[in-house]
């Protein structure tokens, strides 16, 4: 039985593979076949069986290539970044570059213009005619400075010698006033009759303080030429307030404006008149139980409703006067004048008032006193003072004279062996003698000079031989 001849082809295939693995000769043959169709797996041998492996290096070359290909487009996009940023920078280093040539123009430009406004067609000489200037001007910049601050380290050196020499007059005046309360007068061994104390010539606020300039002292003025008030006696008669001329014309006062005449009345008070729509400052008509008299109604400071009781502001009416022209007014009340103590008194029973005490001095710097509580007693207790407290920036300088009677020269009720009114020459609740004495001399000026003090001043705001300028005492009813 015949064997098909594509049946015998796998034997022949087996038997070449035993001979290659017998060492036997190697042997190519060559068969010729029918042409035939495969459907199953055909194995191949020879050259044939070598394509798998080379396709394998082949693909692991690829592999290879693959990555190489990614790192450099890796690489190739990082450039491209590095180059983006590098066209950035060069971009403002051409914009940097154009704009340092255009400073470069306009630095050439003003450098010409200032050439030019120096001085064109001078001559060469004249070229540094500028820079010298710039130096001389310099120079005198530095030599004004090192003035400047020269005189300052005097002002300083001045300042601490004045105060020195304040607290040093204040401590001989202490003394002074203790050794004339030690010493007896006269052969018979009698106590005579001592000048009163001093207050400091100075404020105490100043004494020993270094660092307060708000208190600043005005230069000391010429020596007093118009001293003539000074020699006045002690009985020279105002004008009492029942003699009122209303002027003609108008005259400046303070506080308050030129003088207007107000209709209506007469009022219990300013407050009332104020309630009542008044608030034009002027002279009203007061009626005070069975008193009416004329005063300066402030209806435009803080709220209105003030009743002016005493105004210091040219020396005008002579305050050295005696207890029954202090009892009922005198003076004009658009200009320099003294309500009355009756007329307060009567204000003040009718309920609580406020005090208001302005103060202005020769330089025009002003300050306040403010007390909540004002009343005077009754005449049978000499119109005794009652003070509440303290407010304000100008001192205080009243409370000292709290519950204290008022004196004149002829009725002597102060705390003292002598007579307060005469030696300050005015009317007041001393004590003894007085912390304020806005009744005094009016003394041109400012600083005075005088063995005893007599001026119109507050102690803690100007000192005691400071005279001011304008004084005002103003009270209405204390409001809840």
């Amino acid at each position: 039985m015949s064997v098909p001849r594509w049946r015998a082809l796998p034997l022949l295939l087996l038997l070449g593979a035993s001979w290659a693995r017998a060492g036997a000769p190697r042997c190519t043959y060559t068969f010729v076949l029918p042409q035939q169709k495969f459907t199953g797996a055909v194995c191949w041998s020879g050259a044939a069986a070598a394509r798998p492996t080379s396709e394998a290096v082949n693909a692991s070359e690829v592999a290879a290539l693959r990555m190489r290909v990614g790192r450099h487009e890796e690489l190739l996009r990082e450039l491209q970044r590095l180059a983006a940023a590098d066209g950035a920078v060069a971009g403002e280093v051409r914009a940097l570059r154009k704009e340092s040539r255009g400073l470069s123009a306009r630095l050439g430009q003003l450098r010409a213009q200032l050439q030019h406004e120096a001085g064109t067609g001078a001559g060469p000489s004249q070229g540094a005619e500028p820079a010298a200037a710039l130096a001389l001007l310099g120079e005198r910049v530095l030599n004004a400075s090192a003035e400047a601050q020269q005189a300052a380290a005097r002002f300083h050196q001045l300042d601490v010698k004045f105060r020195e020499l304040a607290q040093l007059v204040s401590q001989q005046s202490d003394l002074i006033a203790r050794l004339e309360r030690l010493c007896p007068g006269g052969a018979g061994g009698q106590q005579q009759v001592l000048p009163p104390p001093l207050v400091p010539v100075v404020p105490l606020s100043l004494v020993g303080s270094t660092n307060n300039t708000s208190r600043r002292l005005d230069p000391a003025p010429e020596p007093q030429r118009d001293q003539t008030r000074r020699q006045q006696g002690p009985l020279a008669s105002p004008m009492p307030a029942g003699s009122l001329v209303i002027p003609t014309k108008p005259s400046v006062v303070w506080p308050g404006c030129a003088f207007i005449p107000v209709p209506l009345g007469p009022w219990q008070d300013c407050a009332e008149a104020h309630r009542a729509g008044h608030s034009q400052s002027g002279v009203y008509e007061l009626r005070l139980g069975r008193l009416e008299v004329s005063a300066w109604c402030e209806q435009q400071l803080e709220g209105g409703g003030w009743t002016v009781i005493q105004r210091r502001q040219d020396g005008s009416v002579n305050f050295f006067t005696t207890w029954q022209h202090y009892k009922v007014g005198f003076g004009r009340p658009d200009g320099e004048y003294w309500l009355g103590l009756e007329p307060v008194h009567q204000l003040t029973s009718r309920g609580d008032h406020e005090l208001l005490v302005l103060l202005e001095d020769w330089g025009g710097r002003g300050a306040r006193a403010h007390y909540d509580s004002f009343s005077l007693e009754p005449e049978s207790d000499h119109y005794r003072l009652r003070l509440g407290q303290y407010h304000g920036d100008a001192g205080d300088s009243l409370s000292w004279h709290n519950d204290k009677p008022f004196s004149t020269v002829d009725r002597d009720r102060d705390s003292y062996s002598g007579n307060c009114a005469l030696y300050q020459r005015g009317g007041w609740w001393y004590h003894a003698c007085a912390h304020s004495n806005l009744n005094g001399v009016w003394h041109r000026g400012g600083h005075y000079r005088n063995r005893y003090q007599d001026g119109v001043y507050w102690a803690e705001f100007r000192g005691g031989a400071y005279s001011l300028k304008k004084a005002a005492m103003l009270i209405r009813p204390a409001r809840p």
